[in-house]
């Protein structure tokens, strides 16, 4: 008796963590592991694909598909999350904050973001609070506030709103876009072009341990600003 009960009591709890894994946060944990499972259940939800066509470095792929690519290397090779200050303002190629996944992302269409931070925070150092006044090129383009002033004020500001199975709304979600968190959890990303069946897009991140690409209907935290580079 005593063996069987213990067999179902380790039964239930393997089922019980099992389905947390699966369902917890919409997936949340195996994604971050790199294990994507579609929805087994609910209808496949067809999206349009509406990014941009520019292709200004002339390598034969559109520059939000670019972006898209040059972030999932981040991925790929799993990208240490390590938050450090580093001379000169880059990290080595193998660690990184969220941040860091934005300016890498934007490289891959040409798009150099710390000199383009770095110059509108010398001419208008006081529209950005995080610096404090004192702007300091090594770090200060790898701040997400930052970030979140500059996209704020250069790029095209969309929806915040993200609603599963509505095509109206997601399409509006597109490849290359950037997702920035403020209120509670300072944290930025980009969205992938991979999306669920419901409809929902993928965000390429970097979060302890390392970076990842998850639902972004995954993420609690209330979406602060959503924007797409002028291309």
């Amino acid at each position: 008796m005593k063996r069987t009960f213990a067999r179902r009591l380790l039964f239930v709890l393997i089922l019980t963590l099992l389905l947390f894994t699966l369902f917890f946060r919409d997936g949340i944990i195996l994604d971050s592991l790199g294990v994507h499972m579609k929805r087994p259940f609910g209808k496949v939800i067809n999206m349009p694909e509406e990014y941009s066509n520019v292709d200004k470095n002339n390598n034969g792929i559109p520059d939000p598909i670019d972006i898209v690519q040059a972030a999932r290397k981040e991925v790929e090779q799993r990208t240490t999350y390590k938050s450090t200050y580093y001379a000169g303002g880059y990290p080595p190629n193998d660690e990184g904050v969220c941040t860091d996944v934005i300016w890498r992302g934007l490289l891959g269409a040409g798009v150099v973001l710390k000199d383009l931070i770095d110059q509108d925070i010398s001419e208008n150092t006081a529209l950005y609070p995080r610096v404090a006044g004192t702007p300091d090129a090594n770090i200060d383009f790898r701040r997400v506030p930052n970030q979140f002033v500059y996209f704020d004020r250069f790029t095209e500001s969309l929806t915040t709103d993200l609603i599963p199975k509505d095509i109206n709304n997601l399409k509006e979600w597109q490849p290359g876009d950037i997702v920035v968190f403020i209120d509670g959890f300072h944290h930025v990303g980009i969205v992938s072009d991979k999306r669920d069946k419901d409809g929902v897009p993928y965000l390429i991140h970097n979060n302890r341990p390392f970076a990842a690409e998850v639902k972004l209907s995954s993420f609690t935290t209330p979406i602060a600003g959503h924007y797409r580079w002028n291309y």
